[in-house]
């Protein structure tokens, strides 16, 4: 069971989503999935562009027991939702922050798929409230 389940099997009525996307992100995602069909994110916490949310086709880089599910996204106008992955190693760190995938203009990871695009995903993160952390069972 992934981050997400373990919270939401605790209080369903209740749901606290660990990840969320802005309306920019949301128009970037559906030109991207228009163009490269089903996505995913995986942020590796790594330095330079692994600090930043990369996006990729669906599938195209492998998640393991290494890394945390943190959401799927949906985002109207696109069919099939948008998985974000994060490294185990930076979840641990960042386990209790909300994080909100945007978009800066700026040249990103060039694996990422919005590369070419002249813009990059990026994060923008704030600290669960108590009520958050206590339904997410933290």
């Amino acid at each position: 069971m992934d981050a997400m389940d373990t919270a939401n099997a605790r209080h369903p009525e209740h749901r606290t989503e660990r990840i969320a996307l802005t309306p920019a992100a949301e128009e970037l995602i559906r030109t991207l999935s228009a163009a490269h069909g089903p996505l995913m994110f995986h942020q590796s916490g790594g330095c330079c562009d692994g600090s930043s949310p990369m996006c990729y086709p669906a599938g195209e880089f492998r998640t393991g027991a290494s890394d945390v599910l943190l959401g799927r996204l949906c985002v109207d106008g696109v069919a099939e939702s948008v998985d974000f992955w994060m490294s185990a190693e930076q979840f641990a760190r960042w386990r209790h922050t909300h994080l909100t995938v945007d978009v800066v203009p700026g040249r990103g990871g060039g694996f990422s798929l919005e590369a070419p695009e002249g813009v990059r995903f990026l994060i923008r993160s704030r600290l669960f409230t108590e009520e958050e952390r206590a339904r997410l069972g933290e």
